[in-house]
C-alpha cells in the first residue's frame, strides 16, 4: 500500500457517508430487496449465480434479530418465487448471536426451513471477526446433520483454519455428509498471534487450505479476485481433476468484472455476493479498507460532490 492510499484508508472514519455511498456504490446493489432482485437478475443473464447478504449484522436487541430473520426468508422466498439462480448468505450476529446463542439457533433454523420449502434453497453462514469463529463452525456442524442446503465460510487468513478443515471433513465422514465451505482470505483486523499478517503468507494457507479441502472431498467456494490464488486454484483444480459442478468461484459484486466475465467464458461457475440494505455504512468501510486501490476514488469524489 503506497503512503498516499494509507492516509486515505486511515482517515475512511472521517470522511462524509455521502462520499463513501458514492465511491461503495458498486459494491451494493442498494438499499431495497427489489435493488438486489433486479441485480441479481442482470448477473444471471451474465451467465453468474448470486448470494444476497442483507446488510446489518450489528443488532442490540432480540427484535432486531427476529426482523433480520423475518427479512431474510422475505429474500428466500422472493428469489424463488422469480425464478432467479441465487441463494442467501447470512451473518449470524445479525440473527442474535452475540445475545443469545439458543436465540441465534432458532432463528437459523426458521431461515433454513424456509428454504427447504423453496427448492431446497442455500444458505451459507457468512463469517464475522474471531469472537465468532468457534461458534459459527459449532452451529453449521450441527445444523449440517439435519439440513443439506447450509454451508459455512472459513478465512485463509486465520491460523486455526487448517485444524478446522481437518475437523469438518472428519466430522463430514463420520456423518456421511459432504462439507460445503467458501474460502476466503478475510477482511477483519485480526491480532498476529491468530492471524497471518503478511499477504504472501495469507496466499500460501489459502492454497494449502484449498489442497485440504480437495484431498478431502469438500463441494469449494473458492472466494478471490487475487490473480496468483485464481492460477493456484485453476492448477489444484486439474491436479485432482474436480468436476465443475463440485466446486465454483465466487468474486464480489462490482469487483474485477473483467475476470468474472473470463472465468464464465472459460466455462467455470461462478457466484457473485450481493449485499443490499439500509445499513451499507459499516460494509463499505471494511470494503475500501481491504482495498486501498479505491483511495483515488473518494479523493475524487470529495470533488465533484455539488
Amino acid at each position: 500500500m503506497n503512503l498516499f492510499n494509507q492516509i486515505i484508508t486511515g482517515l475512511l472514519p472521517f470522511v462524509p457517508k455521502p462520499i463513501v455511498q458514492k465511491v461503495s456504490a458498486r459494491y451494493i446493489a442498494g438499499p431495497t430487496l427489489l435493488d438486489a432482485v433486479n441485480t441479481v437478475r442482470s448477473l444471471n443473464a451474465k451467465g453468474a449465480m448470486a448470494t444476497v447478504d442483507v446488510l446489518g449484522e450489528f443488532i442490540t436487541n432480540r427484535e432486531q434479530a427476529a426482523e433480520n430473520t423475518r427479512y431474510s426468508c422475505e429474500v428466500i422466498q422472493t428469489l424463488y418465487a422469480e425464478k432467479l439462480d441465487g441463494n442467501l448468505s447470512i451473518k449470524l450476529t445479525s440473527l442474535g448471536l452475540a445475545l443469545d446463542h439458543e436465540l441465534c439457533e432458532q432463528n437459523v433454523r426458521k431461515i433454513l426451513d424456509t428454504a427447504k420449502g423453496s427448492g431446497g434453497m442455500f444458505v451459507r453462514f457468512d463469517m464475522e471477526n474471531s469472537p465468532y469463529t468457534t461458534q459459527t463452525i459449532e452451529l453449521y456442524q450441527k445444523l449440517r446433520k439435519e439440513f443439506t442446503n447450509v454451508g459455512v465460510v472459513l478465512q485463509a487468513y486465520l491460523r486455526r483454519t487448517e485444524n478446522d478443515v481437518r475437523r469438518l471433513l472428519e466430522d463430514g465422514l463420520k456423518n456421511a455428509v459432504t462439507t460445503n465451505v467458501r474460502l476466503c482470505k478475510g477482511i477483519y483486523r485480526e491480532d498476529p498471534e491468530i492471524a497471518f499478517q503478511d499477504r504472501g503468507e495469507i496466499q500460501r494457507n489459502f492454497l494449502a487450505v484449498l489442497d485440504q479441502l480437495l484431498q478431502g472431498g469438500a463441494y469449494i467456494g473458492i472466494a478471490t479476485h487475487d490473480d496468483v490464488l485464481i492460477e493456484g486454484a485453476e492448477t489444484l483444480l486439474k491436479k485432482y481433476d474436480r468436476a465443475l459442478t463440485s466446486f465454483e468461484f465466487q468474486m464480489l459484486l462490482g469487483v474485477r468484472e473483467e475476470i468474472r466475465a473470463k472465468l464464465i467464458k472459460e466455462g467455470f461457475r461462478l457466484r457473485v455476493y450481493v449485499p443490499f440494505g439500509a445499513d451499507w455504512y459499516a460494509y463499505s468501510i471494511r470494503r475500501l479498507k481491504e482495498n486501498p486501490s479505491m483511495a483515488g476514488y473518494i479523493v475524487k469524489g470529495m470533488f465533484s460532490m455539488n
